[in-house]
């Protein structure tokens, strides 16, 4: 038996990667949770608080008080245009899911810099295939 396991090499790269990310939105002044709602409005303008939670599997207290911190710090906007609150980014969270998708590429960059572009593509096919739901 191996002393290492996939598992445990997944969380290895999670700390490390958790780490470098803290230092660069440190910044910013985000922290590595914070990246993920900043990434998700990004991606989903005008999208509700319920379809974040939900999308990212967080619980709706934690959720909640991220977000009002996320607009109190500048980052997001939340407006009730109708029925629901509605999640935007402002300019600085603009700037913000510009330095977290650029985080994601540099950390890449660096993590695989020991790996040739063949190997790095096998890397990527073979995680992908290990991500896939089974049944």
């Amino acid at each position: 038996m191996e002393p290492y396991t996939v598992s445990s090499r997944i969380l290895t790269l999670h700390r490390a990667f958790a780490s470098y990310t803290s230092q660069r939105l440190q910044e910013l002044g985000l922290n590595f949770g914070q990246m993920y709602f900043i990434l998700y409005v990004g991606k989903h303008p005008d999208c509700t608080p319920s379809e974040l939670t939900k999308e990212l599997h967080l619980d709706w207290g934690h959720s909640q008080r991220s977000l009002v911190k996320l607009v109190e710090d500048g980052f997001l906007t939340r407006e009730k245009p109708g029925r629901s609150y509605r999640l935007r980014l402002t300019s600085q969270g603009e700037q913000a899911f510009m330095v977290c998708h650029r985080v994601f590429a540099d950390w890449d960059a660096e993590a695989l810099s020991g790996l040739t572009a063949p190997e790095r593509q096998q890397l990527l096919a073979l995680l992908q295939k290990a991500a896939k739901k089974k049944g």
